[in-house]
């Protein structure tokens, strides 16, 4: 199976590649919209994996065109500000799966469907797999607000509908070290 990786984090997109690589999943990484439409029209994939942000543009915008190219691509929308209102906008425009990043390879098998989904509730394993803690995603999302506002703490406090104590305090709680996402 191959596909091109469209994500402009090039350390996350070659982290991952060679994580998909000892799968037998081949990819080709592009870090913006016009070289991942390139590569797809060359490479004729089996999927797509399409970050929701890549620097200015949007990973929406690439769906229809890449279905453009091959009608039959299984299409996953991968974003760290994952959402229900992209959620729902990704699977109008005709992508197959939506996962929250960092999305490991086990996920990513799962929701191309080579490899068969978890059914037990207790499997402590799977969870880990598939759910990236809130702290975390908390965090992420704090960053991006400090991101838009240049860092501006007063600014991103009302971007995120809170006290600007409150994301002080926040900010002075940073998630401890993670678990290996990627790498099972």
């Amino acid at each position: 199976m191959k596909g091109p990786m469209v994500d402009d984090d090039e350390l996350y997109a070659r982290t991952l590649q060679r994580s998909l690589a000892r799968k037998g999943i081949e990819t080709q990484i592009a870090l913006d919209a016009p070289s991942a439409l390139a590569r797809a029209r060359e490479f004729q994939p089996d999927f797509a994996l399409v970050d929701l942000k890549l620097g200015s543009d949007s990973g929406l915008a690439l769906i229809e065109p890449l279905r453009g190219i091959r009608a039959d691509m299984q299409i996953l929308l991968v974003t760290g500000y994952a959402s229900v209102a992209t959620a729902v906008e990704s699977i109008k425009r005709g992508a197959d799966d939506y996962l929250p990043k960092p999305a490991t390879v086990p996920t990513i098998l799962r929701a191309l469907g080579l490899e068969a989904p978890t059914t037990s509730l207790d499997d402590a394993d799977a969870a880990e797999d598939t759910m990236t803690p809130l702290s975390r995603l908390e965090w992420e999302h704090i960053q991006q607000a400090l991101a838009e506002t240049e860092g501006n703490i007063s600014a991103a406090a009302r971007l995120l509908g809170m006290h600007r104590r409150s994301l002080q305090r926040k900010l002075a709680k940073r998630p401890g070290p993670e678990r290996r996402w990627i790498d099972e």
